[in-house]
């Protein structure tokens, strides 16, 4: 597929007046969660809720983190998701903002129409 970064902000779920701009982060549709560094999350007061829970990265170490909601906003288009300590927009971020991956052209385009009951 190849790599490509794409420029947004991460913000506070109450306190919308409190965000931070994230020049590069790194696409990567392999990563279920968002991840932000914690001196970020910090600057915007978002509280670290769930503990200790492990994941398991792409080389298969196990790491335990802490994380925290906050909104993803890429241009016009935000979603909700749990922010751990890397720069990486991860799958759940795009399917909730209806992103998907255009690998030749290295950009993120709109998906479909979210599916209703």
């Amino acid at each position: 597929m190849g790599t490509f970064d794409v420029k947004g902000s991460i913000g506070h779920m109450v306190r919308r007046e409190k965000f931070v701009e994230v020049p590069q982060m790194l696409v990567d549709t392999g990563s279920e969660h968002t991840w932000v560094p914690g001196k970020l999350l910090d600057k915007i007061g978002v509280n670290r809720e769930k503990k200790d829970l492990t994941f398991q990265m792409a080389n298969g170490q196990l790491v335990t983190r802490n994380i925290g909601f906050a909104i993803v906003r890429l241009g016009e288009h935000f979603t909700i998701d749990e922010e751990g300590d890397l720069l990486l927009l991860g799958a759940r971020s795009l399917e909730g903002m209806n992103r998907s991956v255009d690998s030749r052209c290295k950009k993120l385009v709109a998906t479909r129409p979210f599916p209703a009951a």
